[in-house]
């Protein structure tokens, strides 16, 4: 019995050395997935485009030499909760896999760094920046996402702010734009010089200029979209940092293993010190405003200007089945000055100032029902708020003026995957959006108040298929609209195709119809003290139409070894806008009256990723014309029709250091100007044909770079600089005339000079 016992001591213990050093020997074959990734580029002449934090600690296997391409990807998708695309370039994509909740998405990257890595081109047609890999552009050293979209070829930005981005020869107010779902009514800091939207909590922006799903509804020119990051983080981190505008913070929260919460905030520097790049953006904004002058008896003084936004997402996974999102943002801009006088020798001082302030909230509900059906409840309320007041110190009198936007969304959203290569999207969108606009005088004693309040109930389904070879997409559907205040009924049918075909090209086919009821307008030029003149309004169905877009465009594209070339030619139609939403500083600056637009263009693009470069050049040409019947010249060149457009760019990047330059040029956006030798007429200007002049060629070289390092084991930071028109070339990106003593005079405005940029940030 001893002896038997003895033995089966012996058989454990060698069972036990076996097992430990068959375990040990297990875990020394495990390597970092990074590490991994570099052996199989090798051996493909492959390469895998992936965020460093998304798979550091990851440990696995390195695959058997015998498994082809397709089977090594399979295998690394098993053993890892990533998810690798291939691309045509030979590109590997390596996306965070987030389980049941990816249901609903179809669309592929089709080609991948299609600027710089971390700027994607997908199957649907639209574009995504992955902020998380995202290298660097000439110009910015943080990710400013509305500053990043415009290096797209057909997106211009004629003033160069966030606030007036023209997506093919659209006024800003056409395009959509959403974050985590929520529209937002306005889009900029510092009155448009930078983006209002936090880029430590965005994780994706996506693009969408065509084509668009049937669930969104708004935006005729465009989408602009963006999104936190939608899984759960198990550790906590985050990062703060300055620059020469602002200082940031940001932090990923853990509360549990089904839960996290990430926070963000942003608060102008001002406060504390006054940078030559505050200086800049400050002229800038108040250039020829009541801020920067007044009357001659009038002294301005005491200037200060404020912004601030927070922003926080939280997501609960209930079970394997249910999750649950929140999000809020909250922004404010804030500008104050006083007005001061003599008046019989006794001094008098009022403070005037303008407010810019949105507040929003939503919450998103998705459940898995099983392997073929999810269903998405999400509901927001967005508000938004200008307001200024105008002390007109002279005749002791204050003007106060107010736009109000409030809007309340539903919508049920029911995904059916028939199979995997079908796909149903139905649902139903409810919205109700009112606007309020105040103009208050005290004395005399005037006061007019208009709110008005339009409710929409949208019905949409969609249907996506991608073939068995990946190589074909198709997405199509129609949404139906009715506005109950005008009993009008809109059909809305959507496309998006693609096909690649003889290993390097791909076909490209979009179309779309939509509407939208809202619209900014100018009432006057000082309207809230010069600086923020665009006030929303909603139609009416009058003399303020929904206005209505049609659009079409067809792409061709080739990419390998590192080459892509891409041409997009496109044709759109806008109707239903007023003249006063298309800023006009001419004879029609007071004219009340509808048309249409209609624009037909082309977007080209050849980008060459060679080693640790990568060079680009784009190209646009646009063709956008107005006609509105009531007026005398009933067609004429838009006012956002720049004709000619190209970017020239180049990136360097290494593991630890990223540079970029870049020129922008265009042709000039089309003026009015006075008949020469006989400007004056009836005590008013003469003009010439409308829009029948431009500007001078716009020039601007911008550069940045980006240095990364560590601090610490877990402690991570990065120093950068920028450079915005670094030539200090003297733009004129606007001109008008006024009539002054019986003289015409031309009024020019500036664009940014040289402007420095300088951050550095902490990661822990």
């Amino acid at each position: 019995m001893a002896i038997q016992i003895k033995q089966y001591i012996i058989v454990l213990l060698f069972s036990f050395i076996f097992s430990f050093k068959a375990h040990s020997q297990e875990s020394e074959n495990k390597l970092p997935l990074s590490e991994i990734l570099s052996v199989l580029e090798k051996r493909f002449n492959i390469q895998f485009n992936y965020a460093e934090d998304a798979v550091s600690n990851v440990l696995i296997t390195l695959p058997s030499e015998a498994l082809s391409k397709e089977e090594t990807l399979n295998y690394l998708e098993a053993t890892t909760n990533f998810l690798f695309r291939l691309t045509d370039d030979n590109t590997v994509l390596v996306i965070i896999n987030n389980t049941s909740f990816d249901l609903q998405q179809l669309s592929e990257v089709m080609v991948s760094g299609y600027i710089v890595n971390g700027i994607n081109k997908l199957s649907n047609g639209s574009f995504e920046i992955d902020v998380s890999d995202f290298d660097i552009l000439p110009g910015l050293v943080d990710t400013d996402v509305l500053q990043a979209v415009q290096a797209f070829p057909g997106i211009q930005s004629i003033n160069e702010t966030v606030s007036n981005i023209n997506i093919r020869g659209g006024s800003h107010d056409q395009n959509l734009i959403l974050w985590d779902d929520i529209k937002m009514y306005q889009s900029g800091h510092f009155f448009g010089l930078i983006s209002m939207f936090n880029p430590q909590i965005t994780q994706r922006v996506s693009l969408t200029k065509n084509g668009s799903s049937t669930e969104f509804t708004d935006g005729v020119s465009g989408t602009i979209s963006m999104e936190t990051e939608r899984g759960i983080n198990k550790k906590f981190k985050g990062n703060v940092g300055v620059n020469f505008i602002d200082a940031n913070g940001f932090v990923d929260i853990p509360i549990s293993e089904k839960s996290s919460l990430q926070v963000a905030a942003r608060k102008s520097i001002s406060d504390f010190t006054e940078t030559p790049t505050y200086n800049n953006f400050f002229e800038r904004i108040s250039q020829d405003t009541e801020v920067e002058s007044n009357a001659m008896s009038i002294i301005n003084s005491d200037k200060a200007f404020d912004f601030y936004d927070t922003s926080l997402r939280w997501i609960y996974r209930i079970n394997d089945n249910e999750e649950l999102r929140v999000n809020f943002i909250n922004v404010a801009n804030e500008l104050v000055f006083n007005e001061s006088t003599s008046v019989n020798t006794v001094e008098d001082s009022r403070e005037s100032g303008l407010t810019q302030n949105s507040i929003a909230g939503a919450i998103a509900y998705s459940r898995v029902w099983n392997d073929r059906w999810q269903t998405t409840f999400e509901a927001y309320e967005t508000d938004y708020k200008l307001k200024s007041i105008n002390a007109n110190i002279l005749d002791s009198q204050r003007f106060l003026q107010e736009n109000k936007v409030s809007e309340t969304s539903l919508k049920l959203k029911v995904n059916n995957k028939i199979n995997d290569r079908l796909q149903l999207l139905s649902g139903y969108h409810f919205v109700e959006t009112e606007i309020t606009n105040l103009d208050d005088v005290d004395i005399p004693r005037f006061k007019l108040l208009i709110s008005e309040v339009v409710r929409t109930h949208g019905v949409f389904s969609q249907i996506s298929y991608k073939s068995k070879d990946r190589k074909t997409n198709l997405s199509t559907g129609f949404r139906y609209n009715y506005i109950d205040k005008f009993s009008k009924h809109l059909l809305e049918p959507r496309l998006s195709f693609s096909h690649k075909f003889l290993d390097y090209f791909s076909l490209e086919v979009l179309g779309e119809f939509k509407h939208q009821n809202t619209s900014q307008v100018i009432n006057f030029q000082n309207d809230f003290l010069g600086i923020e003149k665009r006030r929303w309004q909603l139609s009416n169905d009058n003399d303020i139409p929904v206005i209505r877009s049609r659009q079409a465009s067809v792409g061709l594209s080739f990419s390998k070894n590192g080459w892509l070339i891409s041409a997009e030619g496109y044709y759109k139609k806008v109707k239903g806008i007023a003249t006063q939403s298309q800023g006009f500083q001419n004879q029609y600056e007071f004219i009340r009256t509808r048309g249409f637009n209609e624009a037909i263009g082309l977007d080209f693009i050849v980008r060459k990723r060679l080693s640790n470069f990568n060079s680009w050049l784009s190209y646009s040409y646009l063709n956008s014309e107005y006609e509105f019947n009531e007026l005398p010249e009933n067609r004429f060149p838009s006012n956002f029709d720049i004709k000619h457009a190209i970017t020239l760019g180049t990136n360097y990047t290494s593991n630890r250091l990223k540079i970029s330059a870049g020129l922008n040029w265009n042709s000039g956006r089309p003026i009015s100007q006075p008949v020469t030798g006989n400007e004056i007429i009836s005590n008013e200007i003469n003009y010439d044909s409308t829009n029948s002049s431009n500007l001078q060629d716009y020039l601007r070289v911008d550069v940045s770079a980006l240095y990364d390092f560590k601090l610490g084991s877990k402690t991570k930071s990065n120093l950068g600089l920028s450079i915005w028109n670094l030539l200090d070339r003297k733009n004129i990106i606007n001109s008008f005339y006024r009539i002054n003593n019986n003289d015409v005079v031309e009024i020019k405005q500036r664009s940014l000079g040289i402007t420095p940029n300088l951050v550095f940030r902490v990661s822990f």
